[in-house]
């Protein structure tokens, strides 16, 4: 039985990898520092809860053990962890580093976390050019793609077989930052009327955590050095997600397309489409679990079942995120105008 070792095991991506690894035959082991943070089901199908931070270098060897076919680093954010994460990528078969499409920039230099938004020439390959890479806070929004280049160049000059998995707004059960939430508590209050910003229009490439674990598995049997995106087959618009939420609730309200962003702003609201291109995957063998509305119903039904009252959701991450009076305000003045 060829076994897995996720570090950051417990989080949105750890979780959908183990699934995935358990369902073909795995033995799956996740690090972390709260085993209330297991699933239950994860752990009913053979997924262990191994204790170590992800800063402690002798608590990853000593879950990595005698060593892994498959090695996961889900919080790998900075070049002093891909670092730390050398030794153990030595004693494993393939070695898995999650990313972030954060690090493209466009011809200007802007990225997706500059003010001036990012202009890209059509889908985002592999060959795009990034941010240089630094060191500084990666909690910043200049520092956060930075640090990840740092990252992912440390490793991928490794020799050993890492690849780069290079993600966009990710979904799934168990994301501390579920931003389909804008829609879903709309659903959940009663809202008859939803605005969008700039008409809906933005796109912001989606990626099922589903679709990124069936990534990993490709990888898992094919180690190599390399660098893939990993986005959802289809790039929804913020109304097609809105669509996609209330029909899986049966809801239905009326859509108020707004020109500006005074009202009605979402996660995925962009003046330029981001779209990563999928092909070097699927030259992979990679096949897609769904497209977006099919897998973000996991998500979402997750979200309806209490997923925000679970251990560590971002809630203020959606600050203003509910400003209804406002909202109420501008339906009445359009009716009395």
């Amino acid at each position: 039985m060829p076994r897995a070792l996720i570090l950051g095991g417990t989080g949105l991506v750890g979780r959908a990898a183990a699934r995935r690894l358990l369902a073909s035959g795995w033995q799956v082991d996740v690090t972390g520092r709260d085993p209330a943070r297991l699933p239950a089901d994860i752990a009913a199908a053979g997924g262990r809860f191994l204790d170590a931070d992800r800063h402690d270098p002798a608590a990853l060897r000593g879950a990595l053990g005698a060593g892994a076919d498959l090695l996961v680093d889900c919080i790998c954010y900075t070049g002093a962890d891909a670092k730390a994460l050398l030794p153990l990528a030595a004693d494993s078969g393939s070695t898995v580093m999650i990313s972030s499409k954060a690090v493209y920039v466009d011809a200007d230099g802007n990225h997706s976390n500059t003010d001036t938004p990012p202009r890209f020439d059509g889908p985002i390959t592999e060959a795009q050019p990034t941010m240089a890479p630094g060191d500084g806070d990666f909690n910043s929004r200049e520092g956060y793609g930075a640090n990840k280049i740092a990252a992912e160049q440390l490793l991928l000059g490794s020799g050993h077989p890492v690849t780069v998995l290079r993600p966009s707004k990710i979904h799934g059960e168990g994301a501390v930052r579920a931003r389909e939430w804008v829609f879903v508590k709309r659903v959940l209050d009663g809202r008859k009327h939803l605005l969008l910003a700039h008409r809906g229009a933005g796109v912001d490439h989606t990626t099922a955590a589903a679709n990124l674990a069936a990534l990993i598995e490709i990888v898992a049997a094919k180690p190599g050095a390399r660098i893939l995106n990993s986005a959802d087959p289809d790039a929804p618009s913020g109304l097609d997600i809105s669509r996609a939420v209330a029909t899986h609730l049966g809801h239905e309200w009326e859509e108020v397309l707004l020109d500006d962003d005074r009202l009605g702003r979402h996660p995925w609201d962009r003046a330029y489409p981001i779209v990563l291109d999928m092909t070097a995957a699927a030259e992979l063998g990679y096949v897609p679990v769904g497209d977006y509305a099919a897998t973000v119903a996991e998500e979402i039904d997750w979200l309806v079942g209490g997923g925000v009252a679970g251990p560590g959701f971002d809630e203020e991450f959606f600050a203003g995120s509910f400003d209804y009076a406002a909202e109420d305000a501008y339906l009445a003045g359009r009716h009395h105008g």
